[in-house]
């Protein structure tokens, strides 16, 4: 059996360093082949074997002090956005009552009289601050010691007590008292907790918006009447109604009616695209005109909303490789921390023999070097990146197509349904002989097709009102054409190196009016039987409107483009010239595709691949950056890194340029989290660092870094 992967739910973790000790817990337990933890979204994910004991993994997390639950695939969870707003309201009511308390503690201790009932008042106020509002740093700490594995939770709960303990002491004897300091630094950090639990919500909203987006009832057509359901009781088979206004339940296939859907929910396009019978539809997009009888055929988690969730999902739960150098810092980082506190306060002693001097420092290294800021950096942007991917219509599989972008010098697309609409139609029907006779002989062995090339020919004959033969014996060769019988005759359509193969007479004679036909941009092909060539056809593919904008834009950024066909040459150069393509490779074999995209790596160029065949499915595998149009197949879309949702070739555009963005904000905040630790901790050490102010300044760094990610929310790529 293979390696299945398995998602839980993680509880108890505060800081990066939390999420690296759970994922080397989980990674050295028996069955477990890799496992990856997300702080920022909570989460741990676990690729285990078949005998792997789900109780063991609970267990062995649960001995360093943190809760897993397994999530169920098909369950519909509670949100990461819903689970952070409960954090946000428990840290408020936290910090409500622990400044009701710090405030007043804080005035009488700078303006309150020397007096004996002032100090025993500031130890009552920070007792409770300390102990009741704060008491979920140190029993976390508890957990956090018993395993031997410090993490941010340690810092914080060993400062103040630290604080408290010396603050005790000097109460029963004579000197400066401290518990100002250790009760506002508990309300600050709580104030950031708040602060940085509505931020990571605001940052993790992009299922919670996706999820939100699905039909909350379905007309479900039931002996001929219509019965409002919940769309969740909707099965494969079921024939549901929508009318105009209304928004599709489910996945399905239109039986009856006419009308227009917008569907910029899924591909990010705003224009309303035409549904008719036989037209595919998908749910929680919605019905704009006319009433649709739809035979529904995916629901549940085999919805294409579904799928983008988890798309998006599955992205936010990778680490980007740029993570790793913060995953390696905050995972010794604590401990380190602690040290350099103990060495300081000897440190002062030693040299000033001032004992609160000592103690203050310490403790102002302690709270100022948490690397809360370290571990949501990269986290937190690529959650926003990719929700905001999801809104414009482009789905990144992992984190790591956020760095690898940012390489990209040269875009290669594949032609037909990418810079092309892919929708072919018969134009060119050239023979000496009878006409009809040549369309029907052609039309009929390319019914056999299922070819796009291959239908438009068939349909072409068929709306010219040419009745077709059934054809026997029909063959596809790959990147040549196709041979069958019709009517007893051995008819052949394709290239020419097809005929010659086949040693047909009359190639020569055809090639002029062949050359005229394909210098137009039509891809053109030969046909004949009875061992000779008998005329010519040609189909075109319009180019798409944006085509020449969006090798514009990429032009504009200083990325060069090339065009893979397997067209002929004219073919190619003709909607080259059109959209002004640096660079065309024509007349391909399906193959040869990625050993193109090889070629260009080994030329030292960072290639992203784009194409939505089957074909394309090795190109996408090869490039540097695979990017699936989602209207494309399922092997092409499970190939790339990158699934774009519409055909539009600006939508590649915008997924470089996003990657790219979101790539810098995670260098921005990886450098500001690193700056602030590295300048911070020697001001605390040398004693110019209040521990409040260090407290204060702790917490404005998480919030900054998450702040900076949330900007990506408003990111427009023009």
């Amino acid at each position: 059996m293979p390696d299945t992967e398995i998602r839980f739910d993680v509880q108890g973790m505060t800081c990066a360093s939390c999420a690296i000790r759970i994922e080397r817990v989980l990674g050295k337990q028996d069955g477990v082949e890799t496992a990856i933890v997300n702080f920022a979204g909570q989460e741990a994910r676990a690729t285990i074997g078949e005998e792997t004991d789900i109780e063991a993994l609970r267990a062995a997390v649960a001995k360093i002090g943190y809760n897993i639950s397994e999530i169920d695939p098909d369950d519909d969870r509670r949100s990461i956005t819903e689970r952070y707003s409960e954090e946000a309201r428990y840290q408020l009511r936290n910090v409500i009552g622990s400044a009701a308390l710090a405030l007043p503690l804080m005035a009488i201790a700078m303006l309150g009289p020397e007096a004996a009932w002032n100090d025993i008042l500031q130890f009552v106020l920070a007792t409770i601050v300390v102990f009741f509002f704060g008491s979920q740093f140190h029993r976390a700490t508890w957990k956090q010691v018993k395993s031997l594995s410090p993490a941010m939770d340690t810092l914080i709960s060993v400062g103040t007590l630290s604080a408290w303990i010396y603050s005790t002491v000097v109460l029963l004897t004579d000197g400066h008292l401290f518990f100002e300091t250790a009760g506002m630094i508990i309300t600050l950090i709580l104030l950031g907790r708040y602060f940085e639990a509505r931020a990571k919500g605001q940052a993790s909203n992009a299922i919670a918006k996706l999820a939100e987006l699905g039909a909350k009832q379905a007309r479900l057509l039931r002996g001929g009447e219509e019965v409002l359901v919940d769309p969740l009781e909707l099965a494969p088979g079921d024939v549901v109604i929508v009318l105009p206004g209304e928004k599709v339940p489910a996945d399905g296939v239109v039986l009856a009616g006419r009308s227009t859907i917008d569907e910029s929910m899924l591909t990010g396009e705003s224009v309303a695209v035409t549904k008719e019978p036989g037209s595919k539809v998908f749910g929680a997009t919605v019905n704009q005109h006319g009433r649709l009888e739809i035979e529904v055929d995916a629901v549940g988690p085999r919805t294409a909303l579904a799928q983008i969730m988890k798309l998006v999902a599955d992205a936010q739960a990778t680490k980007a490789p740029v993570q790793k150098l913060a995953d390696r810092i905050s995972g010794v980082f604590v401990p380190i921390v602690i040290v350099i506190a103990i060495v300081v306060a000897i440190v002062w002693m030693l040299v000033s023999g001032d004992v609160a001097m000592a103690v203050r420092s310490a403790v102002a290294v302690l709270i100022i070097a948490c690397p809360c800021a370290l571990g949501l950096a990269t986290p937190t942007a690529i959650m926003v990146g990719s929700g905001r991917g999801a809104e414009m219509g482009v789905l990144f599989k992992n984190a790591a197509v956020f760095e690898r972008a940012k390489n990209v010098d040269t875009v290669v697309f594949d032609k037909t349904g990418t810079l092309t609409r892919g929708a072919m139609t018969l134009v060119d029907v050239i023979t000496d002989g009878d006409h009809d006779e040549f369309l029907k002989l052609a039309g009929s062995l390319e019914s056999g097709s299922e070819h796009p090339i291959g239908k438009a020919v068939a349909l072409g004959a068929e709306e010219r009102d040419i009745e077709l033969e059934p054809v026997e014996d029909f063959a596809s060769i790959q990147g040549k054409g196709a041979r069958g019988r019709v009517a007893d005759k051995t008819v052949l359509v394709g290239k020419a190196l097809l005929f010659t193969e086949a040693g047909f007479t009359g190639i020569a004679a055809w090639q002029d009016r062949f050359n005229v036909i394909a210098a137009k941009g039509n891809t053109t092909f030969l046909v004949g039987w009875d061992d000779e060539v008998r005329g010519v056809v040609s189909v075109a593919d319009t180019v798409r409107p944006t085509s020449a904008e969006a090798i514009n834009d990429l032009h504009r950024q200083g990325i060069s483009t090339v065009m893979l066909t397997g067209d002929s040459r004219q073919t190619a150069d003709a909607i080259a010239s059109v959209i002004g393509i640096d660079e065309v490779v024509a007349e391909m074999l399906p193959g040869e595709k990625s050993e193109a995209v090889a070629k260009m790596q080994a030329n030292g160029q960072v290639v992203a691949f784009v194409g939505d065949g089957i074909n394309d499915a090795p190109a996408l595998t090869m490039a540097d950056l695979g990017m699936a149009v989602g209207s494309g197949t399922d092997v092409a879309i499970e190939a790339g890194d990158v699934v774009l949702m519409s055909g539009d070739p600006l939508t590649s555009v915008t997924a470089i340029k996003l990657a790219r963005k979101t790539f810098t904000t995670i260098r921005q905040n990886l450098f500001w989290a690193f700056a602030y630790n590295t300048a911070a901790i020697p001001l605390a050490a040398f004693g110019l660092l209040d521990p409040m102010i260090a407290a204060a300044a702790m917490a404005f760094s998480s919030v900054s870094v998450v702040a900076n990610s949330v900007r990506l929310r408003r990111y427009d790529p023009r």
